[in-house]
Order: structure tokens, then sequence, then C-alpha cells
């Protein structure tokens, strides 16, 4: 709680005087408890067992609104046993806790809301039908964990506490200002804070890499998604020399993404709009702005939980966020924030809840539970966007796959193979003269053709390329569709891959990238891949047929979507394979296989739903050349590619997905 914000009696909890003595209040209280299971057999409402001593937040006709039931304690987790998160699954949680100190605020004790949600995250977070968690790894506490910092208050908080210690887990615990003297820094001394989470119980924890001397700061890192993330627990106020030992933690750690927890950085008004406090800005100067590492801060104290992003001085965002609900019902009844990380998303989903509230029977919970089993406004529930390869980079570059001999993609009955890394300087054109040598070796070389009235430049050589990618070079086409201009390549009249049938089967290949000015007006049904020679010149007549269209073509849709439009030898009409909408300025792997019967379509080594179900075999042809970023229709070239394609393989047979280029 903000020293300057409510005292514990100003926060809008009624004193009763009826609570503590007798009368219809106290009875009715008696009943509460019981009914809960919080008061056993000559235990009296001023017990301090596990599972806490008298609500008095639920007693008296508050208790029981137009829900009609009082809070009742949830039952107990099973718990998992030791503490066994998934170290490589590429989606988990980190749990954070914002100030309970009214849970335990001297002779009013309540643990039982903090041991629910304690149990929670031993649990994993399991929540769904199918017995699957969230796969927590680590649970932040934000400080003002007690509202005094006493001795009596810290023994209920520890026993809770125990469960993951006794579990193994991995846990951070700082001191808020009602911990220890709001006055004094990191370097006040011993305090029954510090007695409580001592250095050497924070070593016991999973994950623990040091703390400072002082014992008020510590380090843990935890190991999700096959990677290290620290977690940085600060002190209520860091001196000089917790500056020191933070900034040095972090040096000593150059590739690790850093989340920092502590009690006062950022407060927020009434709309959730945040900025950083007076203290919050001097951590900013002093440890995050010039730190990297530091992508996520999280804080308690103040309230009303709010978010904002800044810009740190190498330029990249750091999200700032503030969640504390000590002003809501039962004290906050332990609220947790659950940041559950996907990393193939590239998304942080955020949902803050109560887990003693949510094991309560909906039809049993009153009026002001049933309004805080979880909380759903945008700053309580959201989800962060971050493109965590990209904005790690500065500090931890994923390793760029090396690229690949040629020889080593030329798998058994490689009809051709074309890659782009050897050709020019990256940004240089290709010139008209230029000849791409088939690198199978089976003498399918492509031809430079353009558009008439093409500028120069239309086709150029390039550096991108999917990181997957065997080649690292890409073409880069420049195609427009009204007027029709650009630069394309085609195989050589002679190439044997223009008389080829494909009859048992074939996989086509293909790296391509729709840059960000794609346009689909200009550049919608333009091909990858297109073969010349239109289905009536073939004599094909049946149901859906284009009499103009080509015979075959890996062509992209006006959503943009891939299709393959081809004419089968055993089918009179086309037979089309559709893929999904692609975000453009993103590199892409599409594979067409065959296996002598049915055609099916692989966007990054997945299949997509729209493929056929009737039979395809083999693939018409009129023996006229295959082209490469171009797209005829009635005959006449009516489209050139706009954006990259990279290695580009054929293959007389269907082959896996662990034999794609990507594999």
């Amino acid at each position: 709680m903000h020293d300057n914000q409510a005292t514990e009696h100003e926060c809008g909890c009624p004193r009763t005087a009826d609570l503590d003595g007798e009368g219809p209040a106290a009875d009715s209280r008696r009943r509460f408890l019981r009914g809960a299971g919080l008061l056993g057999a000559g235990v009296g409402t001023a017990g301090l067992g596990l599972l806490g001593a008298v609500p008095a937040q639920a007693a008296g006709p508050e208790a029981a609104g137009a829900a009609g039931a009082a809070v009742k304690a949830p039952k107990k987790g099973k718990g998992k046993g030791r503490w066994q998160p998934d170290p490589d699954a590429r989606q988990f949680t980190v749990v954070v806790m914002p100030d309970t100190q009214y849970l335990f605020d001297q002779d009013r004790i309540h643990p039982a809301p903090l041991e629910a949600s304690v149990r929670y995250v031993l649990d994993g977070g399991v929540n769904r039908e199918d017995g699957t968690d969230d796969n927590i790894v680590f649970l932040a506490h934000l400080g003002d964990v007690t509202e005094n910092g006493l001795a009596v208050e810290y023994a209920a908080v520890t026993k809770v506490f125990g469960l993951l210690d006794d579990a193994g887990a991995a846990y951070g615990v700082l001191a808020g200002n009602h911990d220890v003297r709001s006055s004094t820094d990191d370097q006040r001394g011993t305090t029954p804070y510090l007695e409580t989470f001592s250095k050497a119980r924070a070593a016991r924890t999973s994950g623990y890499r040091g703390s400072s001397p002082d014992g008020y700061n510590t380090c843990h890192v935890f190991r999700a998604a096959g990677r290290d993330w620290m977690v940085l627990s600060l002190d209520w106020r860091l001196s000089d020399a917790g500056f020191a030992w933070a900034n040095g933690v972090i040096a000593a750690n150059p590739k690790l993404p850093v989340i920092l927890t502590t009690h006062d950085l950022a407060h927020a008004d009434d709309g959730g709009r945040a900025e950083l406090s007076d203290n919050g800005k001097r951590l900013w100067e002093r440890l995050i702005d010039g730190n990297d590492q530091i992508f996520l801060t999280v804080n308690g104290h103040y309230w009303p939980p709010g978010r904002t992003v800044l810009r740190n001085r190498a330029g990249h965002d750091v999200h700032v966020h503030i969640t504390n609900y000590q002003d809501r019902y039962y004290g906050g009844a332990a609220m947790i924030r659950a940041y559950r990380f996907d990393l193939d998303r590239g998304t942080v989903d955020v949902s803050t809840f109560s887990p003693w509230i949510q094991q309560i029977a909906a039809e049993e919970r009153n009026v002001l539970a049933a309004q805080h089993v979880e909380l759903t406004s945008d700053v309580d529930r959201f989800s962060l966007a971050i493109d965590f390869e990209r904005r790690f980079a500065g500090f931890a570059p994923v390793p760029q796959r090396p690229a690949r001999r040629a020889g080593e993609l030329l798998v058994r009955d490689t009809v051709a193979y074309w890659r782009f890394d050897n050709g020019g300087a990256d940004g240089a054109a290709v010139a008209p003269q230029q000849v791409v040598k088939d690198l199978s070796g089976q003498g399918n070389d492509l031809l430079w053709q353009s558009a008439p009235g093409t500028p120069d430049g239309a086709l150029s050589w390039s550096a991108e390329h999917h990181p997957d990618q065997p080649g690292h070079g890409s073409l880069l086409f420049r195609g427009t569709r009204s007027p029709v201009r650009g630069g394309y390549l085609q195989t050589v009249p002679t190439a044997p891959v223009n008389r080829e049938t494909f009859e048992r089967g074939f996989t086509v290949e293909a790296f391509f990238k729709l840059p960000a000015d794609w346009d689909s007006a200009q550049s919608r049904w333009s091909a990858l891949l297109s073969r010349w020679g239109t289905s009536a010149e073939a004599g094909r007549s049946g149901p859906g047929t284009d009499a103009d269209e080509p015979v075959a073509t890996l062509s992209v849709s006006e959503a943009p979507a891939l299709q393959w439009c081809v004419y089968p030898l055993n089918q009179t009409g086309a037979s089309t394979c559709w893929g999904h909408q692609l975000p453009l300025d993103h590199w892409w792997h599409v594979a067409v296989v065959n296996d002598g019967k049915l055609s099916r379509m692989y966007v990054d080594g997945c299949e997509v739903a729209r493929n056929p179900a009737t039979p395809a075999v083999g693939l018409t042809t009129l023996g006229r050349p295959w082209m490469l970023g171009g797209y005829a229709y009635a005959g006449v070239l009516d489209k050139v590619f706009h954006g990259y394609i990279g290695d580009v393989r054929i293959v007389k047979r269907a082959l896996r997905v662990g034999e794609f280029m990507t594999a």
C-alpha cells in the first residue's frame, strides 16, 4: 500500500462492534466459519491455523448478498510433488502475486487465500478438463507481504511459503514498505522480513543464482522454452550498493532476458495509463534504461493497476506493469497474475484471478466474491505481442543456420534445384544474359526474361533468405500487372523438366516472401512457378475448367493465399490445393507433394486444410518451359511476381516432411 493512500480502516472495510463480541453478528460469523471449515471444535474465532483465522470481511449481513452464499475455504490442491516444469516447452507461465498485507495484519491473519494461490502454482495451474497445466516456472511476490512487518505476521506467512520450499519450487520474495521501515533502503540490516526470507532460505529455492550481500535483493534463473531467463527481485529501495549489485548480476549474465520485479516503480491513473514514480525514475535511469536485457517490469504498491510501454536506450520496448488488488474485496483475496508466454505465437497472455475464489462453487460465492473470481479490464486481462527473437537479438541473437552445400539437397530423384546465393551482389540487377544453372545436373537451366517496357533492375539478387533455407540468397521480383512489367526466369527450351509428366508422384518446394508493399490489385494471381500452355491446348474441358489458364501453376491469390492449380493426367478438369491467408513481410516455405494418387500442400511443414480427396495422377504437359516468377494467361504473359523467391526444388517422388529443404 502506498504510504499516502488509505490506512487499514480507511479502505472501505467497516468496523462492526458485534463481530468480536456477542450477539447476532457474532453468531452469524461462527456459523460462517463452521460452514466454511475454518472453525473446528474447540478453536476460537482468534485461532491461527494454516487455513486462516476469522475472515472478518465475510462476517455478518455483508457476507451474503443477492447471491446468498458466504465465501468458503477452497479445497487444498493435491500438488504435483516435486517442482518439475517442462524446461523445453514453448509455452510457460510466470506468476506474480502483489500485496497480501491485509491478510497478515497483527491478529487479523487469513492465510487461506494465500495458501490457495500457492497450491495453484504447485499444481502447475491445472484448470483444464484434459489435465494439462500452464507449465508454471516461477512465482514472484511483489512485496508488502505483511501489513506491519511483525514476527507474528511472518509466523503465519512462512508456513504457507513452506509449501513451496517442500516442493523445491522456484520463487522470489521482495520487501515492500510495509515489510520494513519505509524510510530505509536495502542496507537497513536485519528485520523480521529478512529473518523469514533469508539468504539461506532463498539459496534453497530452485534456480537461485545469488543475493546481494545485505540479503534484500535476489536473482533467480529459470529454464523455459529451451533457454534461460532471469528474474531480479529488488528491494523497496535500492542503495548505491544495491544498484551496483543488480547491474553486476546482469552484466555477468549478458545473454539472459530479464524480468524485473520490485515494489515501487510505476503508478497509474484511473484509466490504467501508467508512468514512472519518483523511485521508478531512479530505477529507470540507473538500471533499466541501460540494460537492454530487461524487457518486462512488474510492481505492486499502487492501485489502480495499469501498464505502459517505454523505449530504452537501445531503442527497444520495455513493458511496465502495475498489479495490486489490496483495495479489493477480502484484501485482494491473494489475487495472482499469470503471464503465459507462447513463443510460437510471439505472445504473452496475461490474466488476473483469485484461485481461492475460483475453487469455491459458483452457487456458494457471495456477491463480492463472485465479482472477484477473475478481473477482466484491459489492465487485468490482455495480451502482449512480442517478437522474442527480434527483441532479444541485441544481446542473445539466435545463431543463423549455416548455408548447406547444394549436393546435400540432391536427394534421390531430384529433377531440378535452383538457388540464388552465387549470382551477384545484394541489390545488383540480374543481367539479361544471366543463366541460372540447375544444380541437379539434369540440364534444367533458367534464362532471364522480361515483359516489354520493363525498366532495369526489375529483377535483382538479394541476400535475404528464409532462416532454414539451404542457400543464403534469393531473387527479388518487382512485377506489376497494369501494365505488365517485370523480369522473370524460365527453363531453357531443351530442359527435360518441360516434358516431365510425374505419373509416379512429385514434390515441388519453394521459399518465398511477399514484401510489406505487396499490393493485391497489382500482384494477385501472380505465380511463384508456372507452366506455359493452356488447358484448352491440352484438350481439357471438364467442370470448372478455364480454357485460358495454364496447365500448372503455383500462384498467390488476392488474399494473399497459395493455390496449386494443375490439370492431372487422369482428370478432364483442374485439381486445386489451397493454402490460407499469409501475413506479409515474412519468409515462408511451401511444398506440394503428390504420392501418385493424391496431392497435398504444406506451408512451413504443416499440411493445410483445403487439399482435394479426388485422385490426381501426374501433370499435363505440352512440352513447353516452366516459368519462375511469371504467369501466362491465354498464352500471353499476364503477370510477374512481386516479392522474393529463394531455393526451388522439384523431385520426381513424394517426400516426407522430414525430407523437405527445411529439415
